[in-house]
C-alpha cells in the first residue's frame, strides 16, 4: 500500500484503511514500506520555534520571506540530503522491498499521491507490477497543487448543493457558498478573537479566526462527505457570531493532521518534480484557495535543493497490466476526470467513480469487497459493481443532533 501526501508514512496511514484490506488479507499479505523521508524511514519533519509542524497552519497569514525562513530553518535541521527523497528513488526502494522479499510480482495500491508513486514504479519496473489499483488518482503530467484552488471550489459548490436541496437544511443554513464567500469577506476586513476549548484538552484556548484558518479547515473537510456535512451549520454558526465550533475544528486538524505529514519531505518532492511547472494562475485570484497557495510553494522551493528527474517523468504511463482506477463524486484534490486521463494509457483499465464519495475511497461501501476481486482476478472489466449503486449521498447537518428524518 502506498500512502499520500506526499509526506505520510505507510505504516501510519494503513489504520484508517485497513478495513479496506479486509478481504484481501484473508488469502494475502499487505507489504507497509515507509517511503524515505517518512515515519520509520528517516523522516524529514519541518518544525517551528514551538515544536509544532506548520504543515495545516494558516500560510495566507504568513508573507513568503517567512516561508522562505521556514524552509531554510528546516533545511538547516535535516539528517539527510533532500535531493535523494523523490518519487523515482521510492519507486527504487520499492523493488528493493520485491527482491528482498522474494516475490516475483507485486500488486499496488496507491492513495492520492501513492497513485504517483505507483505509475513511476511501474514505468521503471514494468514486468515487476501484476496489478495496480489507483485510488485519488494523479496523472504524472500534473504538477501537483497547480489546480488545488479550482478543484476545491467545485467540490464544495457540489457539496454545498446538497444543503440547499434538502428543505431544512436550506431553510436553516440558506446557500452555505454564500455563507462562505460572506464570513471570508467580514474577516478578511476584521479577523476575529475567539475564545474556545481546546477539542483534545478541552482546556480554554485564545485564538484569531482568519479568512486563511477558515479556508484551511472548509479544505480539509471537503476530503470526507461525512465532515463536509458540518459545514453549512460550522459557517452558518460562525457568520452568527459564535465561531467557536470552527475554530475548535481549526485546531483540531492542526493537532492530528499536521503530525501526519512529514513537510521536508514533500518539499523535496514539489521542489524537485513539480516547481518548475508551478505558475500562479489570474483567474485563482477569486477562488477560496487563491493563488497564495503556489506562490508559498515556489517561495519555499527557491531554497530547498532539488533532485534529479528522469526527463519522462511527467509523460503518460502506458501499460498493459491489469489497473482499477477509483474516484469519488466529490473528491476536491483528484477529481474523477484526473482517473479519466490515466486511464486512456491502461487498456486492461476501469474507472469507478463512488456517488457522494470524496477523496480515498477504497474503505467506501462494497469497495473493499471489488478490489480483493480485482487483485484475486486480475480483471478489472469483469467486476460486477453494481453494489456500488446502493451508495447514499451524506445529509447535512441541520442541527446539533444530526440530520433530520
Amino acid at each position: 500500500m502506498l500512502a499520500g501526501g506526499p509526506g505520510q508514512a505507510a505504516r501510519e496511514a494503513f489504520p484508517a484503511v485497513q478495513g479496506a484490506f479486509r478481504e484481501v488479507l484473508r488469502e494475502r499479505d499487505v507489504i507497509l514500506v515507509d517511503q524515505r523521508g517518512t515515519g520509520g524511514s528517516n523522516p524529514l519533519a519541518c518544525r517551528d520555534e514551538r515544536g509544532a509542524s506548520t504543515i495545516t497552519e494558516d500560510v495566507a497569514g504568513q508573507d513568503l520571506d517567512a516561508a522562505r525562513r521556514f524552509a531554510q530553518k528546516c533545511l538547516a535541521e535535516l539528517d539527510g540530503d533532500p535531493r535523494y527523497y523523490t518519487t523515482t528513488e521510492a519507486a527504487r526502494d520499492l523493488d528493493e522491498v520485491r527482491r528482498a522479499i522474494g516475490a516475483e510480482q507485486i500488486n499496488l495500491v496507491g492513495v492520492s499521491y501513492g497513485t504517483r508513486v505507483a505509475q513511476e514504479y511501474l514505468r521503471r519496473f514494468p514486468g515487476q507490477a501484476r496489478t495496480l489499483v489507483l485510488d485519488g488518482v494523479v496523472p504524472p503530467s500534473l504538477a501537483l497543487g497547480s489546480e488545488h484552488a479550482r478543484n476545491l471550489d467545485a467540490a464544495l459548490k457540489l457539496q454545498f448543493h446538497r444543503c440547499e436541496a434538502e428543505p431544512e437544511c436550506a431553510r436553516r443554513f440558506g446557500s452555505p457558498w454564500v455563507s462562505l464567500q460572506q464570513l471570508r469577506e467580514e474577516l478578511q476586513d476584521e479577523p476575529r478573537p475567539v475564545t474556545f476549548n481546546d477539542p483534545l484538552s478541552f482546556e480554554v484556548r485564545d485564538g484569531e479566526l482568519t479568512p486563511g484558518i477558515v479556508a484551511g479547515v472548509v479544505r480539509l473537510y471537503s476530503y470526507s462527505p461525512q465532515l463536509a456535512a458540518l459545514l453549512p451549520m460550522a459557517l452558518a454558526d460562525a457568520l452568527a457570531g459564535r465561531p467557536q465550533a470552527l475554530m475548535a475544528q481549526a485546531r483540531m486538524i492542526e493537532d492530528l493532521v499536521g503530525e501526519q505529514i512529514m513537510h521536508g519531505m514533500q518539499l523535496s518532492v514539489g521542489c524537485s518534480e513539480d516547481a518548475d511547472l508551478l505558475e500562479p494562475d489570474p483567474q485563482d485570484q477569486a477562488t477560496l484557495l487563491g493563488s497564495y497557495f503556489v506562490e508559498f510553494v515556489k517561495a519555499q522551493c527557491e531554497v530547498w535543493p532539488r533532485g534529479q528527474v528522469p526527463a519522462d517523468f511527467h509523460e503518460p504511463v502506458e501499460s498493459e497490466r491489469p489497473a482499477l482506477l477509483l474516484s469519488g463524486e466529490f473528491d476536491p484534490v483528484t477529481p474523477p476526470r484526473y482517473a479519466e486521463q490515466v486511464l486512456g494509457g491502461f487498456p486492461r483499465g476501469r474507472h469507478l467513480v463512488l456517488r457522494g464519495a470524496g477523496h480515498n475511497v477504497i474503505g467506501v461501501g462494497c469497495a473493499p469487497k471489488l478490489l480483493a476481486q480485482f487483485i484475486e482476478r486480475a480483471d478489472a472489466g469483469g467486476l460486477d459493481a453494481g453494489c456500488l449503486d446502493q451508495l447514499i449521498y451524506t445529509p447535512p447537518f441541520v442541527g446539533a443532533y444530526g440530520w433530520g428524518p
